[in-house]
């Protein structure tokens, strides 16, 4: 299981359906798809069917007032390894659902290395294997 205490599951939840919705607005073009993905990722963290879309309504909220992504990334740092890799791979795959990793989302992914202590060779062999199979 992604968290060790429900106690505050949709809360960390929130938080990281929008961080997943950052990447998804930082290239100023939110499809229908990116949310299909964060939708999908929600329910494989545990989420239930019935408030999914809530999450992301919430999260949408807190992500427009945000003024860092700092704030998104601690319920991720303090994921098991295994964990924290499955949810950069859900933000290389919201990236290359358009196909293309503009400058703003590539920085972004550089930032979150660094943020939720990935390494580069790491990060790199998820980049590729996510752009390979988009």
């Amino acid at each position: 299981m992604f968290f060790k205490n429900n106690k505050n599951q949709n809360n960390n939840l929130i938080k990281i359906a929008a961080l997943l919705i950052h990447a998804a607005k930082i290239d100023e073009n939110f499809t229908i798809e990116e949310e299909k993905i964060i939708e999908e990722t929600l329910l494989n963290l545990g989420a239930n069917k019935k408030n999914v879309k809530q999450i992301i309504i919430e999260s949408k909220k807190i992500e427009d007032k945000a003024n860092q992504i700092l704030e998104f990334t601690k319920e991720v740092k303090n994921m098991e390894e295994n964990d924290k890799i499955k949810i950069i791979e859900t933000l290389w795959r919201i990236i290359y659902s358009n196909k293309d990793a503009d400058i703003y989302e590539t920085n972004l992914m550089r930032r979150l290395a660094g943020l939720l202590y990935i390494d580069n060779k790491t990060m790199g062999d998820i980049k590729e294997k996510i752009k390979n199979n988009s």
